[in-house]
């Protein structure tokens, strides 16, 4: 007869190797997976994976009205079902952070290119209630306050929309709102107090979490000493958040980071994109005789600043395979000034091949603007292999669904084929690098066929590993289908 303890070490024994394979195995089901990171990647030989810079289509919206100005910035973008929605701080002296001039503008967009600038009749500032404005003597909110649409599926339609605002005095106070323009909060006393706050705060609903998330501008020094960097704090409620965790950078140097802009990719909500303002502190490239030309305020041509691309698939940890610039700054002076490029919150799908970015430009000048910029759907960045060839192997993991779809580019010359793998590597029969289909052309949406055979239902929950071959091609995208 066992003895009970011989019997729990036999029960220990007997799971150690299942909790060894569930470790090693990745469960993807069917998330759309991009090449942001090197989460899914095993093995390279002769590729790599390259960042795409986004292509810049001109302004779309001026600071101009006497309640906006130079120092308007911390713009939000929403895409909400055919409307598109831009907040922005609007100011048009510099002053202490919070200061009671600042006041949250609103414009709206069709179509993501022409925007307009709605008179709301909600304040009355400077003179008139035929402004766009949705919010007014609320300071300090005023100064950053950072709107989303809340994909919570148990969210109350008259809180469709949750907001974040507030300095280090007040610390953050949560509003919500019906419709995105008339606004409530939650409650008077701030919903957390942990940070600095001195940039944009940004908060989601997790859909890969099941909770509500907020970065937020923290230093790495004492007070606001040592490089302007990002903190993590999580809700169940968006009322009751948890304690601060610093988010950490992996092995990769420290930069200031002004605006981090977190958010869920909407084409694969388990990736974070920030897309950040990279600050460049008493990096000056503009002379004092070019910035009186510009008519840039004199306090604010000292430094430069870029914009940066980062992931995170959740925790306190942001991925930087990227440490190049991925918006620089354009031709011209007024783009070299301090804080200007700052990247708006959010990507948004604006055709059925383009998504957009939009950044702020020519900040504390008179011109002070908002510019577009255009890019292909999931392309941030791309698996890629030269003209000679080359390919990838990912690690092991599990999916579910019936066919296999990529997001892709080649030449006229190149090519992509692919191999599914059991999870040690062998070539599974019918689905073999000799039989997958050569796929040539440019498509945002192509099936993977093997000897026109697409179904891939009976290897759904069984570890698997793709080689992907490529010659003078992008691999933008994989995802399997249901």
């Amino acid at each position: 007869m066992k003895t009970p303890c011989l019997t729990s070490l036999l029960i220990i024994l007997l799971l150690v190797p299942l909790r060894q394979y569930s470790q090693s195995i990745i469960s993807i089901g069917d998330n759309r997976e991009l090449f942001l990171d090197h989460y899914l990647i095993e093995k390279m030989d002769n590729s790599e994976l390259i960042l795409h810079h986004p292509y810049c289509e001109g302004p779309v919206l001026y600071f101009d009205q006497p309640w906006e100005g130079p120092f308007s910035a911390y713009c939000t973008v929403i895409k909400d079902e055919g409307l598109y929605r831009l907040y922005y701080r609007g100011v048009r002296e510099a002053g202490k952070d919070g200061n009671k001039m600042e006041v949250t503008c609103y414009a709206e967009s069709k179509d993501g290119t022409n925007w307009k600038k709605p008179d709301l009749g909600i304040f009355e500032v400077h003179g008139t209630s035929n402004n766009n404005v949705i919010m007014a003597n609320a300071a300090p909110v005023t100064h950053n306050f950072s709107p989303f649409l809340d994909k919570n599926p148990y969210c109350r339609p008259d809180e469709k929309y949750k907001a974040l605002g507030g300095t280090k005095s007040s610390g953050l106070i949560a509003f919500t709102s019906p419709d995105g323009i008339h606004w409530k909060k939650i409650r008077e006393e701030a919903v957390f107090t942990d940070g600095i706050f001195d940039s944009q705060n940004v908060a989601f609903w997790s859909d890969s979490e099941k909770k509500y998330l907020c970065y937020f501008r923290t230093w790495t020094g004492d007070g606001y000493s040592g490089f302007r960097s990002v903190g993590r704090t999580t809700s169940d409620d968006f009322i009751n958040w948890t304690a601060k965790e610093q988010m950490n950078f992996g092995d990769t140097p420290l930069e200031h980071l002004y605006t981090q802009q977190t958010s869920p990719y909407y084409r694969a909500l388990q990736i974070y994109v920030a897309i950040g303002a990279r600050f460049m502190p008493d990096r000056q490239v503009i002379t004092e005789e070019e910035a009186k030309k510009i008519n840039v305020n004199p306090n604010y041509f000292k430094d430069c600043s870029d914009a940066v691309l980062m992931t995170s698939r959740g925790g306190n940890n942001y991925d930087r395979t990227f440490m190049e610039s991925y918006v620089r700054p354009g031709i011209g002076m007024q783009n070299w000034v301090s804080r200007s490029n700052y990247p708006a919150l959010n990507v948004v799908q604006t055709s059925d091949t383009e998504m957009s970015l939009y950044v702020n430009e020519n900040y504390a000048q008179p011109t002070a603007h908002i510019k577009r910029y255009s890019m292909r759907i999931d392309g941030f960045a791309s698996l890629y292999a030269g003209y000679d060839g080359g390919e990838l192997i990912t690690k092991p993991f599990i999916f579910s669904g019936k066919e296999l779809e990529i997001n892709y580019s080649t030449s006229a010359a190149g090519e992509i084929k692919i191999e599914i793998q059991d999870e040690k590597g062998n070539p599974l029969p019918g689905y073999t690098l000799e039989e997958s289909q050569i796929i040539i052309g440019n498509e945002i949406k192509r099936v993977v066929r093997w000897n026109e055979k697409a179904g891939l239902k009976q290897l759904n929950s069984k570890p698997v590993k793709l080689r992907i071959f490529l010659r003078d091609a992008n691999l933008y995208s994989f995802k399997f289908n249901k």
